[in-house]
């Protein structure tokens, strides 16, 4: 017997799933003016892929406004989509806990999305795993290696897959650069840079500096791309130290001390007996101070270096670039130069029927990849287990990203300390 799409409850209203901003009221001035999640949802469910749709946020008194943004910038842009879902709280009602309710109305084997602030990722899918649902968690997975540990041994118990939503491994050119490095020898050096303009310290106001940072926020895409390339060579994670710069974020009115830029260096070492003696150094460098008018919303870039080759990508410009008077995505404090624009992460240009065409986007690509997992979970076709050993971003796949990226705030809080990353004969892995 056929199984039914799962249905789909999307935590966290904000920009990633909607495009819409509480603090400004208005749709996002980032590459997300219709949001990620949301769409990408409305397309699956039009697809047959998912079933019921809900979404749920702290405040209900947004869903009128974002009912409307959703109406006017997909909707009526994409074929009339149907952009309909079931909401918590209620329009008139404010009540942090809501997402209980939410999932609590959920049939068994349901899909969570989970796109809010990092710290309150694990009490919500904490939450969803112990009702019987599989959970998709926007990175990082959580801020503590012991909060990541505990959410793996109750997925475990309830037999449910959690997913972390790194869509970089899906970005083409980051996928064959791990392919390709299998045969540059063994790993040696890596830097990487990611930043997003100072504006996204307003959509991010009421939590940057405060219950999270900019490593957790965006060093977790390189720190987790370069983890999964040189995993399988029997390279580990050993020492991380942490560095930052302050200033900048204070003069936005962020809270005294949020850091604008911060700088994780780990120490790689190799785990194979006859390769004890070789070293590698991991630098991964994140900023949300970045220029307004830089043309990018994201620079995004590594370099690799091996014993018998490098890799250099910069997905920041991507040879396309749009330059205009007046261009409708301007906006007053960035409307200077042309601007790269990257439609490999979601492409919102209809298709020539007027449908959504962004199914090949690696931001699309992300959410599918969990989707379908999920079916093939409910219909017994495969187990959590081979969705692990299938290399995708589970929770099990996923320790060491989280490992390190608290290793680097416990740097940071302890004055450039180098914090120790042990792993246990039995696979255990735990902080020093």
């Amino acid at each position: 017997m056929a199984t039914s799409p799962p249905a789909v409850l999307m935590v966290g209203t904000g920009e990633y799933t909607t495009g819409y901003v509480a603090s400004t009221g208005a749709g996002s001035t980032s590459d997300k003016k219709i949001g990620v999640v949301g769409l990408t949802m409305f397309d699956l469910r039009r697809r047959g892929k998912v079933g019921d749709l809900s979404m749920v946020g702290v405040s209900g008194r947004k869903y009128p406004a974002i009912r409307n943004h959703l109406q006017k910038n997909i909707s009526e842009v994409y074929n009339s989509m149907d952009v309909s879902f079931s909401s918590y709280p209620a329009d008139d009602k404010t009540d942090p806990d809501a997402y209980k309710t939410a999932i609590d109305s959920l049939p068994a084997g349901s899909a969570v999305t989970i796109f809010t602030p990092d710290n309150t990722h694990y009490p919500i899918a904490l939450y969803a795993i112990q009702h019987g649902h599989h959970v998709l968690i926007t990175k990082p997975a959580t801020k503590l290696l012991s909060e990541h540990l505990n959410l793996l041994s109750e997925a475990k118990k309830a037999g449910v897959l959690v997913y972390i939503e790194h869509h970089k491994r899906y970005d083409p050119a980051y996928a064959d650069a791990k392919f390709r490095s299998k045969q540059l020898g063994d790993f040696n050096y890596w830097y990487s840079y990611m930043s997003q303009p100072k504006s996204q310290l307003k959509t991010f106001a009421s939590w940057a500096g405060k219950d999270s940072d900019i490593s957790y926020y965006l060093n977790s895409h390189h720190i987790d791309i370069c983890e999964w390339m040189v995993r399988d060579a029997g390279w580990h994670p050993k020492t991380v130290r942490a560095s930052a710069s302050t200033g900048i974020s204070e003069s936005l009115s962020c809270q005294a001390g949020t850091e604008d830029t911060i700088t994780v260096l780990v120490d790689w070492v190799h785990t194979s007996p006859d390769k004890q003696h070789l070293k590698a150094t991991g630098i991964y460098t994140a900023s949300w101070t970045a220029p307004q008018n830089a043309g990018v919303h994201s620079q995004q870039r590594f370099h690799y270096i091996a014993s018998k080759g490098e890799i250099n990508v910069d997905q920041a410009k991507r040879g396309y670039h749009v330059l205009g008077d007046n261009y409708p995505d301007s906006t007053a404090e960035a409307d200077a130069g042309p601007k790269w624009y990257n439609p490999f992460y979601m492409r919102y240009a209809p298709d020539e029927e007027g449908n959504f065409a962004g199914q090949a986007g690696y931001g699309y690509v992300s959410f599918e990849k969990f989707i379908n997992a999920v079916t093939q979970i409910n219909a017994k076709q495969i187990t959590v287990e081979d969705v692990d050993k299938r290399g995708l971003p589970t929770l099990g796949n996923t320790v060491l990203t989280t490992a390190i990226l608290e290793a680097g705030r416990r740097s940071l809080d302890e004055g450039g300390r180098c914090v120790e990353i042990v792993a246990g004969a039995d696979g255990a892995v735990e902080l020093k």
